[in-house]
């Protein structure tokens, strides 16, 4: 009997299978970083009765942009257009988390208000990218964050979950992987701080936990999740004790009682896959021992090797992405064996809705063809 399509608790909640749509970065919001009708369509298409989706992931501060055409839940002008999002998922019987980021250093000053520099924990220059006006650009080296600015963005997290709550979302996830602020403040590559947030692993955890227990504040902590990558170097990312860690994080993150952790596979560098890096799921193992709550785990999963890892129990549930773009009614196929849409990358971030909405279901595919 398939494990995966069993029901599983998250949280305040139980969902009837275990494939989980990822917070997939599309970059199709309007003017204003506010979500429209097309996106709404979109995660529509993408909801199965008692499914569990991650939104894409939403700027919490106005200076937290990495992405022209990334969503944002900064200001209250953006509620509107979530909550026509959140209706269209809940019409059709899914429930759908709110992943707040910040790109910290991962920026460009064309993204930034009034054209500042981006911020990180320190200045350390970097390769990574932004995608601008002006498209893929070398993101603008960053300033380090004062100290006193630091509770200014636990704050921008906190009214971002706020927002979070007027717009109809089930739960908050905080993205605390792929090189974005939370994990510039974990890995000493990222972050040479000598204050509270700098140096030991506590004091680089810090602001994660700090703002997890803000959001907790807000939500409780059965409907507050974080997403992890321990094996990630997108960014440019690295620590010197990476298991040290993130098996401190993962125990602090336990002790909170969270609804699940997230946790991107090592083998997936950025958004995409590297075959030549280790197969198995390696992050999901190692942190299994550490936190005994739900654990989603992503990164290039196909049917048997997601049935597989939810059957060793290193993993709950497991979250696809790509599959899931060329694939809106993705569960169903899985379940039925069925084969699926190919996915075209050059599509993936921002445009229209080519390669967004015009996806087909398995039932129109066939009468196609």
């Amino acid at each position: 009997m398939s494990r995966l399509f069993s029901n599983v608790k998250v949280g305040s909640y139980e969902f009837a299978h275990r494939v989980v749509m990822a917070p997939l970065t599309r970059m199709r919001a309007e003017n204003g970083a506010r979500p429209g009708p097309l996106m709404a369509e979109y995660y529509a298409q993408r909801t199965s009765p008692g499914a569990l989706l991650i939104g894409e992931a939403t700027i919490a501060a106005p200076n937290g942009n990495g992405y022209l055409g990334a969503p944002g839940l900064y200001d209250d002008s953006q509620i509107d257009g979530w909550k026509r999002v959140t209706d269209a998922v809940h019409a059709r019987g899914g429930k759908l988390f709110l992943q707040l980021y910040h790109a910290g250093r991962q920026s460009n000053a064309q993204l930034q208000p009034d054209g500042g520099r981006p911020v990180g924990p320190s200045e350390v220059l970097h390769g990574g990218v932004a995608y601008t006006e002006t498209g893929w650009v070398p993101n603008t080296p960053n300033r380090a964050l004062e100290t006193p600015e630091i509770a200014a963005i636990v704050e921008s997290f906190r009214e971002a979950a706020r927002r979070g709550i007027d717009a109809g979302f089930d739960g908050v996830e905080l993205h605390a992987a792929n090189g974005y602020l939370f994990d510039q403040f974990l890995q000493d590559g990222s972050n040479k701080r000598t204050d509270e947030y700098g140096g030991s692993i506590a004091n680089r955890a810090r602001l994660l936990l700090d703002t997890t227990r803000a959001v907790i504040d807000v939500w409780g902590a059965d409907k507050v999740a974080v997403r992890l990558g321990p094996s990630g170097s997108w960014g440019d990312m690295s620590d010197s004790d990476p298991q040290a860690l993130f098996t401190y994080v993962a125990d602090e993150l336990d002790k909170l009682g969270i609804a699940y952790l997230h946790l991107i596979e090592p083998r997936i560098a950025g958004n995409v896959e590297d075959d030549s890096r280790d197969q198995r799921p390696l992050a999901a193992q190692s942190l299994r021992a550490h936190f005994h709550g739900p654990i989603i785990a992503a990164g290039g999963f196909d049917g048997t090797s997601a049935e597989a890892i939810v059957q060793s129990g290193d993993a709950d549930l497991v979250a696809f992405g790509r599959h899931f773009i060329a694939n809106p009614d993705l569960p169903e196929r899985l379940r039925k064996h069925l084969p699926l849409n190919p996915y075209d990358r050059a599509t993936f971030f921002g445009g229209t809705d080519i390669g967004y909405t015009d996806y087909p279901f398995y039932a129109a595919a066939t009468l196609a063809a």
